[in-house]
């Protein structure tokens, strides 16, 4: 557990004087590679760092539970046991606290028997925890919940047509217009793996808002935050000037429009080609790599094929002989019409 100024296993003395912690429980037994968890500790606007340790002003005190990083790891019922915190926000123990889901949610009602996965054990049964049950029980407790990464935000990879998981993101299991008891939205922050600033800019601001010095995130239809994802790719492209052109990079080491090596950048919402990877450094198209689409729902079947062959036989939308203008209105019939 990370703690700005307190330290010990003990929950916080929250007395009249003294804000309340707020807690932040991070899940990540669902379905995923723990690829946002390895992003997070990318981020430098802000860092996890400045935000656990309380290196911004007017930020709560932080308690974070997070598996990555988190040295508690006794037995469960033990003095130094992890997932204990769990247990405590099950029991009403801790509030207000942020449940963090990362991984898609499998459907564990499609089978006879087994799991798909789980986090933690319950005492009582000795068996493990599946992530839909946390959801089930924590779910009306959260002042907030965090969907990190597109499995947790919409199923992802492991949503693909003829998986046997039945994965879906945590909207699709809570519902769309599910709201907290404080009545804010579920929040998705997708990317395949998330953009790491993107990521800890978004907990800063429910921590600001939680704490009441900042207003309700505005999410758009995708329940994403408007002012990361509120333009496409394509719109933040240094690329994009060949691309009015008809200037098409024939390989991924030229500089002009990728859209005819199978970019999706012209409808694909997401700030990357602005905000690069790290240090605004990096990103999908300004390293010669196209746009799959992986911020987007229904990624990645909608957004197959991610290549076309020399020969263009099995490119996307026939890309080698139509241009761009064409391809952009194209690929946004396709969307709209897969909604």
């Amino acid at each position: 557990m990370f703690r700005a100024t307190q330290t010990g296993n003990g929950p916080a003395d929250d007395s009249e004087n003294h804000p309340p912690t707020v807690h932040i429980l991070w899940m990540n037994g669902g379905l995923s590679c723990d690829g946002e968890s390895v992003a997070l500790t990318a981020a430098t606007q802000p860092s996890i760092e400045e935000i656990v340790l309380g290196g911004l002003p007017g930020l709560p005190e932080v308690a974070m539970h997070w598996p990555f990083l988190d040295f508690h790891s006794g037995p469960d019922g033990g003095s130094d046991s992890f997932i204990e915190w769990w247990h405590r926000a099950d029991r009403g123990e801790l509030e207000p606290f942020i449940l963090i889901v990362e991984g898609s949610i499998a459907d564990e009602t499609n089978k006879a028997e087994g799991y798909w996965s789980g986090f933690g054990t319950d005492p009582a049964t000795g068996q493990p925890v599946t992530a839909s049950e946390w959801l089930d029980r924590l779910a009306p407790k959260a002042m907030a919940i965090l969907a990190v990464g597109t499995c947790a935000s919409y199923g992802g990879v492991h949503a693909m047509a003829g998986n046997p998981t039945g994965a879906m993101g945590v909207p699709e299991y809570l519902g769309r217009d599910w709201r907290s008891w404080a009545g804010l939205p579920i929040v998705c922050v997708p990317g395949c793996p998330v953009q790491p600033d993107n990521l800890s800019e978004t907990i800063l601001h429910l921590l600001f808002q939680v704490s009441g010095r900042a207003p309700e995130i505005d999410v758009d239809e995708a329940l994403r935050p408007k002012w990361l994802f509120g333009n496409t790719v394509h719109e933040g492209c240094d690329r994009a000037g060949y691309y009015e052109q008809d200037e098409f990079a024939d390989q991924h080491d030229s500089p002009k429009c990728l859209v005819k090596l199978g970019c999706w950048g012209q409808v694909v919402k997401c700030n990357v080609p602005k905000r690069g990877w790290i240090n605004g450094v990096g990103g999908c198209p300004n390293v010669g790599g196209i746009c799959i689409g992986c911020t987007m729902p229904g990624f990645p079947d909608k957004f197959m094929p991610f290549m076309e062959d020399p020969a263009g036989a099995g490119g996307p939308m026939g890309t080698t002989t139509v241009s761009g203008s064409a391809i952009r209105i194209l690929r946004e019939i396709r969307t709209a019409a897969d909604r």
